[in-house]
């Protein structure tokens, strides 16, 4: 489902972070990113991802790389979330799904037999440059902040 392929130059997005802050793939130009896509604020999952991540931050800063999550929820749904949980990753607001459907992670999913339409769990990995170097799509939640942070070391 994933339309952007290795190699590729990412697609810009513009949205605003939790704290109303609006960010783009410009503001990151020079500097590595982790954008990774999930499903919903303080879900089981998603918040595993976002802990895992954020005590992983300081090894992604040393390498000068920006790890920013993106979700259809609201900046409200986001700063909640990173309250409680005591996130420090940044989080992106696309409730239009613009981004998430530019990026291909918006499609049909399967949940105790019912079909809707969801966010696909999905990581890019993109270079200083703007070009996508790796992607992880069917994201397995466990360990995964982990296995992206070992993919960076490896390829920088």
């Amino acid at each position: 489902m994933v339309i952007i392929k290795e190699g590729m130059n990412a697609i810009d997005f513009i949205l605003p972070d939790q704290n109303g802050i609006v960010r783009s793939l410009n503001n990151f130009k020079g500097k590595w990113l982790v954008l990774y896509f999930y499903p919903k604020d303080d879900t089981p999952g998603c918040t595993l991802e976002g802990i895992d991540f954020t005590r992983l931050l300081p090894e992604f800063y040393k390498l000068s790389v920006e790890v920013l999550g993106i979700s259809p929820d609201s900046l409200k749904s986001h700063c909640k979330f990173q309250l409680k949980h005591k996130l420090n990753v940044i989080l992106l607001s696309d409730i239009d799904k613009k981004t998430l459907q530019d990026y291909g992670v918006w499609g049909k999913k399967k949940f105790m037999g019912k079909a809707y339409e969801g966010v696909l769990r999905t990581t890019f990995l993109i270079d200083g440059k703007g070009v996508v170097r790796y992607i992880w799509e069917n994201v397995r939640v466990e360990g995964h902040a982990q296995e992206v942070l070992e993919k960076v070391k490896m390829l920088l």
